[in-house]
């Protein structure tokens, strides 16, 4: 018994196959395939199979056919991308079947852009939930997107702009190979509102800059995690507070169950989140000015699966009237007004509470601590100089982390 032939063609029909795909089409006599794939090839004399929505019909009605009729299928593109031909395969067996592949239209699409789909996310949301895709689409570089007419780009946009991954650029690629083709770049921002031809495509491309993605796979510590299950932004990536000094700066901070903790300057939200598991059911609020690092820390506090981190964006110390008085204060990142943030930081503590920063430059540690010492009279200073042990030809070096200073002051009763 003869192979099945399952051939994908283009936008040009059977003007772009081979003479030998022409030639097997020609003499099919059952020729299953989609509306729009048979559409596209109106010379052909044999009986016409459409597959719609009810795929087992259709393998019934191929089965039935099985070795008393010549039969062929046709696919768009590359029928084992997305297409019929894996689902036939599974069901009938795949050496009852040849494929001979066409451009997919997603390859076609990135050719239009000039980009490389080597590494690329790609996904077909007729068969994916948006809600997975969209946590796929977080950490990716590189996304390619066989839309839906419920899963539209517009509504992606939308989708994406809600939980706060806005740092793509975005092509929509519409009727790819028709007379009617046509290619929009642009930001999310920019397509959220926009109407498109249902037949089209999505890619998503990474801005430089961008956050990080997480270390896969990662067994969260309770605190003093590794800096690199945070996701951080590019080029700032290792000014996060280093896990050790995360550690100790919790001690520090003494905080327990129930507390009101504030992280100003947050960044990516470590020490914020780290903190949540110690004043839980307590609040521990991220205030941060950069919109980026806002939306890691929301990024963050979900990986990590803390309910009661509370991010906060604006700038510190404007948005302390609106925050519930703190039991304790974590300072990271205070680069100019150093005495207007400390004093506002200080009269805010409730008495009693605790407030650590840290500091990495001869001057800020200097004017931090002529500030501390004035607004509580007693400073304790720790100069924390690490070194991490890695292996290097098979013996032990260490490796120097930037020297840092924790500041620590009580607001007396």
């Amino acid at each position: 018994m003869s192979k099945i032939p399952v051939i994908g063609i283009g936008p040009d029909g059977a003007a772009g196959l081979s003479v030998r795909s022409r030639a097997v089409l020609a003499e099919a006599e059952l020729i299953f395939g989609s509306d729009a794939a048979l559409r596209l090839l109106p010379e052909l004399t044999g009986e016409r199979v459409p597959i719609g929505s009810d795929l087992p019909a259709a393998v019934a009605r191929l089965r039935a056919n099985l070795g008393s009729k010549r039969i062929a299928v046709v696919a768009s593109g590359d029928p084992l991308f997305y297409g019929t031909a894996r689902y036939f395969c599974e069901k009938v067996g795949p050496d009852n079947f040849e494929v001979v592949p066409h451009v997919s239209s997603m390859q076609l699409a990135f050719a239009r852009i000039k980009e490389t789909w080597e590494e690329a996310y790609l996904t077909d949301l007729a068969s994916r939930p948006l809600d997975d895709v969209l946590d796929k689409i977080r950490t990716a570089e590189t996304v390619g997107l066989f839309t839906t007419a419920e899963a539209h780009p517009a509504r992606i946009a939308r989708e994406l702009l809600a939980r706060g991954i806005d740092y793509f650029t975005v092509w929509v690629c519409e009727n790819l190979g028709g007379k009617d083709e046509r290619i929009t770049r642009g930001e999310l921002t920019d397509i959220r509102e926009m109407k498109f031809d249902p037949l089209n495509i999505l890619i998503l491309k990474r801005k430089p800059n961008r956050p990080d993605r997480q270390r896969v796979g990662a067994k969260f510590r309770r605190f003093g995690n590794p800096d690199d299950v945070f996701a951080q932004t590019r080029p700032k990536t290792g000014l996060i507070t280093q896990g050790e000094v995360r550690a100790v700066a919790l001690s520090q901070l003494d905080l327990q169950s129930g507390d009101v903790f504030w992280d100003v300057g947050a960044g990516s939200g470590s020490v914020a989140i780290e903190a949540a598991a110690l004043v839980a059911p307590g609040p521990s609020y991220a205030i941060e000015q950069d919109s980026a690092d806002y939306h890691l820390i929301v990024a963050n506090a979900a990986l990590f699966g803390v309910s009661n981190v509370r991010p906060v964006f604006g700038t510190a110390p404007d948005v302390f009237s609106g925050l519930p008085q703190p039991d304790a204060i974590f300072v990271g990142g205070n680069g100019g007004e150093v005495a207007r943030l400390m004093e506002a930081c200080f009269v805010a503590l409730r008495p009693g509470g605790r407030l650590v920063t840290n500091v990495g430059t001869l001057e800020m540690i200097s004017s931090t601590y002529a500030v501390l010492k004035r607004l509580a009279g007693r400073v304790d200073v720790l100069l924390m100089n690490l070194a991490r042990g890695v292996e290097q030809l098979e013996s032990l070096r260490f490796e120097a982390i930037n020297p840092t200073v924790l500041l620590r002051v009580e607001k007396g009763a």
